[in-house]
């Protein structure tokens, strides 16, 4: 949303500097009955990656529309469970001119905000490789939604594989999605367990699942 039209956020850099993300962290293991904060930590942030990246992608990749997502500019608001309900943009952003390969659309993302935000969710006790994979899911999922060149489920994105970036950085995605043939089928699979299993209720991700015992639990 436009920050403007979002009247309960707040500027991200103060939500986590300031008790904003303790409170959010604090109400959301409160409604979870998640004792494991690491476990909190993490699903919390599904919600939040869910909700950037996304839209984000979407409007990249369909509507050629490059949405400003700085850190710095960005407002938060929260639902009444402490999850992430909405994100606030300064404007409408500007038509993207550059290639639309995974690391084209990825770039400005990785670079604006992502690195900023893993490094917040860092200091609550969960680590920066699972960050960057309970990111990648959800980016990997929205660049075979809007790719119609290829199969949903084809070969690993280059994003996931090589090593560097085009900068020639290190990749913090690479390796964090992969996609296997297991009984016939072609399924994506995490390198990193995000928690969820430590939650009560919430379901498994099944063969999403890092963890092998984890992959047909309910």
């Amino acid at each position: 949303m436009l920050a403007e039209a979002l009247a309960d956020g707040v500027p991200l850099p103060a939500f986590f500097a300031g008790d904003g993300f303790e409170r959010a962290i604090d109400l959301y293991s409160e409604a979870s009955s998640g004792t494991d904060r690491r476990a909190v930590v993490s699903m919390w942030s599904l919600y939040y990656f869910s909700g950037l990246t996304i839209p984000y992608l979407l409007a990249r990749r369909l509507a050629r529309q490059c949405l400003p997502v700085a850190f710095a500019d960005m407002t938060i608001a929260l639902a009444d469970n402490g999850l992430p309900r909405a994100f606030g943009v300064r404007n409408g952003g500007k038509t993207a001119t550059e290639g639309s390969d995974s690391f084209d659309a990825v770039s400005p993302l990785l670079e604006a905000h992502l690195c900023e935000a893993v490094a917040q969710l860092k200091t609550c006790g969960i680590s920066a490789k699972l960050c960057w994979n309970n990111a990648a899911v959800y980016i990997d999922y929205a660049l075979r939604l809007t790719d119609h060149s290829r199969p949903a489920s084809d070969v690993d994105l280059p994003l996931f594989v090589r090593g560097c970036l085009p900068d020639g950085g290190v990749n913090p995605f690479c390796g964090c999605v992969q996609y296997l043939e297991e009984d016939g089928e072609r399924v994506a699979r995490r390198k990193v367990c995000c928690l969820r299993y430590m939650l009560p209720g919430i379901p498994s991700c099944g063969k999403l699942c890092a963890l092998p015992s984890q992959r047909n639990a309910q």
